[in-house]
């Protein structure tokens, strides 16, 4: 064994747990901390300006690729205060995620000692597990243990609270003898595999809806797969988009409310079977269970036991890890198909794809100003199959869900339920360090983008380089919305100002492009529609050249009402509807 401190333990663990990358703020109760890794080396640090843009960078981080798991580092009282809102968005996502924070020492934490707070209690309710360390020996099984609870069953975030003593205090611990321990994972059963796959091939009209949880486990290759072995369409929840290619044949649109197609919510109502994978029946996927259930038999497999009955009763729940239960089905429906026993879903499939085909919503306008579908279908000429989208929430994100195209898993990266203003800038630094060959593109609307716009800075400094689009219409686009249409008010949204030092904005308040370039980036500004796509060339060329954050602003008209609505059978469309022949 060896003597050291026990925070020099902790980072022979983190490394041991493969983390090489963190993203913090350091102050004097986390020192201890900062300077361990300093001695060690092995994990590249990235400075945030804001600590929740630091948990937002870390679950960015998380959700790029398989067994990420980010880590964000700040010191006592309001460093975990403001990692609240990134452990909420990490923890309603299933996104495993350490934080870790320092703490005033173990004798001062009864006396109201400066930036002393109960950060334990008050994560609790958006943590798996959260802990105060108070006996430094108990750190490396803290710390162990932190690691299983983020990656077993249902994924989610952590907190470690570390005392300064505690940190500081010497301990015992071979690194070389430490061990990961074994997550828990369900595991559905072959019975339990035959009989979904029954029920399913007796019904008429089925579907697959496949949630996030199929990115958790990492699943998106056996989803296809058994989907293409059945020749059943998917329904990939928001969450889940691109586990299916969006041009498969048996890529079947999105349901829901607001980031839906027409044709997923049609092919939704003329189903009769539905079978979720690692989803969780959202509100806004599904609006009210009597609408959606409706007609339809549905099979639930999830990871997390509560999870199955929690939104509806289904006619048959399984607890299982997704591509435990899709490994399981695959097989037996590859014995199925070879015996002749698999229904023919030709017509079925052949009805889905008609309305994917004719059931759109126009892209190709030509307004001045700009209309914003006319920005998403330029995105889509520009950038490409390749594109990783990151957006958060807001008009903004919900047109780019109802008009752009993701064709890989884990290339629509979203905070899906809790959808936190200014998430989008951090979050896209995490992809972007998570994988620095990844063609990313971030998309705001412009009160998103002012929320954490000081993060670009870290872009800058660190050379975390992607392409950010900006929709500026100077609104809180969907809360304006919501108020005509249910108060028929609008108050206290509106974002538009005379800016003394940019006249040329017409009203349109704050000017991004010098905010964007005195902290460091590149930035470009378009009014016309039919200058996006040279701006979009530009801006790769910047990016490539500076190797800094580029944003791409597009001054939009101020009102546009997206297609929503209450029902998955009665939403509202507002802009002309293209029809093909």
């Amino acid at each position: 064994m060896a003597r050291m401190k026990a925070i020099e333990a902790a980072v022979h663990i983190l490394r041991k747990e493969g983390i090489s990358t963190a993203f913090g703020v350091p102050g004097a109760a986390i020192n201890p901390m900062y300077a361990a890794m300093k001695h060690l080396g092995g994990i590249q640090h990235y400075l945030a300006r804001h600590v929740e843009g630091a948990s937002h960078m870390a679950e960015g981080y998380t959700r790029t690729n398989p067994g990420n798991i980010g880590v964000c580092i700040g010191t006592s009282g309001p460093a975990g205060t403001d990692m609240v809102t990134g452990l909420y968005s990490a923890s309603a996502d299933s996104i495993p995620m350490l934080c870790i924070t320092g703490q005033a020492p173990t004798s001062k934490l009864h006396q109201e000692d400066f930036q002393a707070v109960d950060i334990t209690s008050i994560v609790k309710p958006v943590t798996k597990w959260s802990m105060t360390i108070l006996e430094a020996a108990q750190l490396p099984g803290a710390f162990q243990k932190a690691f299983q609870i983020m990656r077993g069953d249902r994924p989610g975030p952590v907190l470690l609270d570390l005392p300064y003593n505690v940190q500081m205090a010497e301990i015992e611990f071979n690194p070389d003898l430490y061990e990961p321990l074994t997550p828990s994972k369900p595991k559905a059963t072959e019975s339990q595999a035959e009989r979904a796959l029954t029920m399913l091939n007796e019904s008429e009209h089925p579907l697959i809806v496949a949630g996030g949880g199929i990115f958790n486990a990492d699943a998106s290759d056996q989803l296809v797969e058994l989907a293409e072995i059945l020749n059943v369409p998917v329904i990939p929840t928001l969450m889940g988009w691109g586990s299916i290619p969006d041009d498969h044949p048996l890529m079947a649109g999105m349901v829901g409310l607001q980031t839906s197609h027409r044709y997923g919510n049609a092919t939704m109502l003329a189903s009769d079977f539905v079978m979720g994978i690692g989803n969780r029946w959202a509100n806004r996927h599904t609006g009210s269970v009597e609408v959606y259930t409706e007609g339809r038999k549905f099979v639930h497999i999830d990871i997390e036991a509560t999870q199955i009955g929690k939104i509806f009763g289904p006619d048959l729940g399984i607890v299982s890890d997704a591509k435990v239960a899709l490994e399981l089905m695959i097989t037996i429906a590859k014995e199925w198909k070879a015996s002749g026993k698999l229904t023919d879903r030709n017509a079925w499939v052949g009805e889905c794809q008609e309305r994917k085909r004719t059931m759109l919503r126009r892209s190709d306008q030509d307004n001045v100003p700009v209309k914003p579908m006319r920005v998403y279908e330029e995105m889509n000429k520009a950038f490409g199959p390749d594109a990783c989208y990151v957006a958060t929430i807001g008009l903004s994100q919900i047109a780019a869900a109802q008009f752009l195209h993701v064709y890989k898993p884990r290339h629509w990266i979203n905070a899906g339920q809790a959808g936190p203003l200014g998430w989008t800038v951090p979050a896209a630094l995490g992809v972007r360090a998570a994988d620095p060959d990844r063609k990313v593109v971030a998309l705001s609307g412009d009160y998103d983008f002012q929320f954490m716009i000081e993060e670009l800075a870290v872009g800058a400094q660190f050379n975390l380089p992607y392409i950010h689009v900006v929709v500026n219409n100077a609104y809180l686009g969907l809360i304006r919305q919501h108020q005509a249409g249910n108060f028929d008010i609008d108050y206290c949204v509106q974002l538009a100002f005379d800016n003394v030092n940019a006249p040329d904005l017409q009203g349109y308040g704050v000017d991004h492009v010098s905010v964007v370039e005195g902290l460091g980036c590149k930035a470009i500004r378009v009014t016309q529609p039919d200058d996006i796509a040279p701006a979009f060339a530009k801006a790769q060329e910047l990016m490539d050249e500076f190797k800094v954050p580029v944003m791409v602003e597009v001054i939009i008209e101020r009102v546009t009402n997206i297609a929503m609505g209450m029902e998955i059978n009665n939403i509202k469309e507002h802009e002309d509807i293209l029809d093909v022949e």
